[in-house]
């Protein structure tokens, strides 16, 4: 065997690497994708742990002081309601209250402003919306002093205040990854909602207590906003952090929140009041804010301690993330340089050995075999040479270790390879000749049954003999198509040739001819070109072929409409019918047939229902015509067949060209006088009335041999046998038509009798309405 595998196909290939760089990489590429992938996660942990810090920082230096303004800020609410239920009352208190919020809402600004740089963009947004109800706090309390705001008014003010801290520690709390820190700020957000539920159910109380009357609305909002906050802090107890949950317990053992729960009882069992406070609720304005703001306060101690305690875990959560991703990021690049280092070493060992040169040799012996060898092998077989294959493919001794296998698998496997092209070139080289010879053996006597039909039917006068014969020779006519469909699939050329151009007009007549049920075909346009003689007979047979189709797959009460139009490139042949037509799916994968024209699978032809495409395609592709379908807007199929430049001829080819090309058997019928033509109905039952083009006839003797005997009438009778001679005179006086002649008369023929049966259906539909009227 040679060792050089040079040449074009070898120069395109890539360059090979050696063995050591691929056993290098097979450990190497592992190593790095490892590496990447720990960076990521560790990535993704040092992000976690910013992260985390960055939520935990905003809740310590901005929430946390957060609850302690809005804290005075429940109180200013509740002292603001109070005020404008009972003029007067109270002013001093709410100033001072007003004076501590401001304080603590500028300490709260401060610290926002730096801490929140780090945080998350959702956190930023509440941060944002509950500034805005803060810039709005100076016009609120002008309106308050002015009287120019109700106290429903500003208690709604405060409340949507209160509403967007609690969205913003709500936010901070579900933004946080770990699931433990979430929950136990989500747990320290319920628990300020409940201070401020209890905070609003306290300023309805106070607004009641200084105006006088309790309405029912008033009454059954403090009636829910109790029920309420007792029922979150219930749910939340057990989820406190254990110092909150102690002093929870001490809460509620406390006297503040035992009075300030027996009071809320008995409100809610007294009901609405219309003037003044019932006597035996027993409390009034003065005690009542001291335990509502007793028990505000111990609820936002219990929010304030839960919130320091989950932020604080979080804040070593994150601490404890960074440690563990930037000490696992170092481990495990020692361990992936480690690696790598080691799988470079024992590559170098490994590949040094004689394994480099064994696989080397066996690589340049298997590119002489596929590259050299084996297109020999596979071109003397396509010349039909004797070819011993294991000689051919005989291979030197590798070794009985793996090597050795691999070379003995390869060996085999070319050899398997070549068989198998054998055979298939041995199967597909009989069964084209079979198939072209089974197609072609009937093809002679077809054509001469066809020129018997053709004679008899210039001979017969009996009109149902002659239609008769019309019919037999129109399905004699099909079945040559039939078995030249083999001949093409086969690789074959059809029998009927032309040697002259042949106008388009008589090309679609003969293509109506060999269709089934051509009656329902109608010519519509055709173009004045010619077709070049060497395309009209696969023109013809791929135009029929499409028709055919047209025909069977519509109903027999539709029309089949046919169309040639000059286009840029060629003519246009459009054959549309009103069938059932084709899915979108079905009707792409036969354009694809019809523009690839592949070699049909014996499997995909089935019973012979999907021949017909197939010839299409190949016919198309030898002349470079361009078929396409879709479908029609009567809902059928439109075929579109763009007849090329190439195998088309000017116009004004109806006369001498096809008389030249091919005699006519049967004349077409005659034009029409000048006028707008309408579309042509084919109505005949003849082959011969729709213009069929036969080529001109060999001649049976070649050169330098003596013709055949013609035999003469009467010839070898004997002489008593013989007719008289005024017999033969008004024989030979008979004379003979010419092409002309007989198109015409058949012509004549032909509209007579379409207009008798058109007479006999116009009588009948007269006697029908007749008798309809008389009954």
């Amino acid at each position: 065997m040679t060792s050089t595998s040079a040449g074009p196909a070898a120069e395109r290939q890539p360059r090979q690497q050696s063995i050591a760089r691929r056993v290098v990489r097979l450990v190497l590429v592992p190593s790095v994708v490892a590496l990447l992938i720990w960076f990521a996660a560790s990535g993704y942990l040092v992000f976690q742990g910013f992260y985390n810090r960055a939520v935990a920082n905003s809740v310590r230096q901005v929430s946390i002081p957060a609850v302690l303004a809005l804290s005075s800020l429940q109180q200013e609410r509740r002292l603001s309601v109070a005020y404008l239920a009972r003029p007067g009352n109270g002013l001093t208190g709410l100033l001072d209250r007003r004076r501590q919020s401001d304080q603590q809402v500028d300490t709260l600004r401060q610290a926002a402003d730096g801490a929140l740089g780090q945080a998350p963009e959702s956190i930023k947004e509440r941060w944002a919306e509950l500034t805005g109800y803060l810039d709005r706090l100076a016009t609120t309390r002008s309106a308050i002093d002015a009287r120019t705001m109700t106290g429903p008014e500003a208690y709604t003010f405060y409340n949507g205040l209160l509403d967007a801290a609690t969205d913003l520690f709500d936010n901070q709390a579900r933004v946080v990854p770990d699931v433990t820190a979430t929950q136990g700020g989500i747990i320290a957000t319920e628990v300020f909602r409940a201070g401020d539920l209890m905070s609003r159910a306290g300023s309805l109380i106070d607004g009641a207590l200084a105006s006088g009357p309790l309405t029912r609305a008033d009454y059954l909002e403090f009636v829910r906003l109790v029920g309420a906050y007792h029922f979150a802090l219930t749910s939340s107890a057990p989820h406190f952090e254990p110092a909150v949950r102690t002093r929870f317990a001490e809460i509620e053992a406390g006297d503040d929140w035992k009075q300030l729960t027996r009071l809320e009882g008995s409100i809610t069992a007294g009901g609405p009041w219309a003037k003044r406070v019932p006597p035996g609720l027993g409390i009034g304005v003065d005690r009542w804010s001291q335990l509502t703001t007793a028990v505000s306060g111990d609820l936002i101690d219990l929010t304030v301690q839960q919130a320091d305690q989950v932020s604080a875990r979080t804040l070593r959560t994150g601490n404890t993330q960074l440690l563990t991703a930037t000490f696992g990021s170092l481990l495990a690049l020692a361990i992936a340089l480690a690696a790598i280092l080691w799988a470079v070493r024992q590559s170098r060992v490994l590949v040094d050995r004689a394994l480099s040169v064994r696989l080397a040799k066996l690589g340049t012996d298997a590119d002489t075999l596929v590259d050299q060898r084996l297109p020999a092998v596979m071109e003397r077989l396509r010349r039909r040479e004797q070819v011993d294959l294991v000689t051919e493919f005989a291979a030197p001794d590798y070794g009985g270790d793996e090597i050795g296998q691999v070379a003995r698998v390869i060996n085999r496997s070319l050899q398997a390879a070549a068989g198998a092209a054998v055979d298939e070139a041995k199967a597909r080289t009989a069964g084209t000749a079979m198939l072209m010879g089974v197609a072609r053996r009937p093809q002679r006597p077809l054509q001469r049954g066809l020129k018997v039909v053709e004679d008899l039917q210039a001979q017969v006068g009996d009109e149902k003999l002659l239609t008769d014969l019309f019919d037999i020779h129109h399905q004699l006519n099909q079945t040559r198509r039939f078995l030249e469909n083999l001949v093409i699939l086969a690789g074959g050329q059809i029998g009927r040739r032309f040697q002259n151009p042949v106008a388009l007009r008589r090309v679609l007549l003969a293509s109506f001819s060999e269709a089934r049920n051509y009656q329902r075909i109608t010519l519509r346009r055709a173009d004045d070109v010619a077709l070049a003689g060497h395309a009209v007979a696969e023109v013809i047979h791929l135009l029929a072929e499409l028709l055919d189709n047209a025909l069977a797959f519509s109903r027999p009460d539709t029309t089949v409409w046919v169309t040639s139009s000059r286009v840029q490139h060629g003519v246009a042949v459009e054959i549309e019918d009103a069938g059932v037509g084709m899915s979108a799916e079905a009707v792409e994968r036969a354009n694809t047939l019809l523009a690839t024209a592949p070699t049909p699978d014996v499997t995909e032809l089935r019973d012979g229902a999907q021949i017909g495409l197939h010839v299409v395609a190949e016919l198309a592709k030898r002349e470079g015509v361009q078929i396409s379908l879709r479908r029609s807007a009567y809902g059928g199929l439109l075929a579109i067949v763009l007849l090329p430049e190439r195998i088309l001829v000017g116009g004004d080819n109806d006369g001498a060209g096809d008389t030249a090309a091919a005699p006519v058997v049967a004349a077409a019928p005659p034009a029409e006088p000048a006028r707008p033509a309408p579309a042509e109905p084919v109505r005949q039952t003849s082959r011969a009335a729709v213009g069929v083009l036969e080529p001109k006839a060999e001649p049976p003797s070649s050169a330098g041999k003596p013709p055949l005997p013609h035999r003469r009438p009467q010839q070898h009778l004997a002489p008593g046998l013989l007719e008289a001679e005024d017999d033969d005179e008004d024989t030979a006086a008979t004379p003979v038509r010419s092409p002309e002649d007989a198109r015409r008369r058949f012509s004549r023929y032909q509209r007579g009798w379409a207009e008798g049966a058109a007479a006999d259906r116009t009588d009948e539909n007269n006697t029908d309405a007749e008798q309809g009227g008389n009954p």
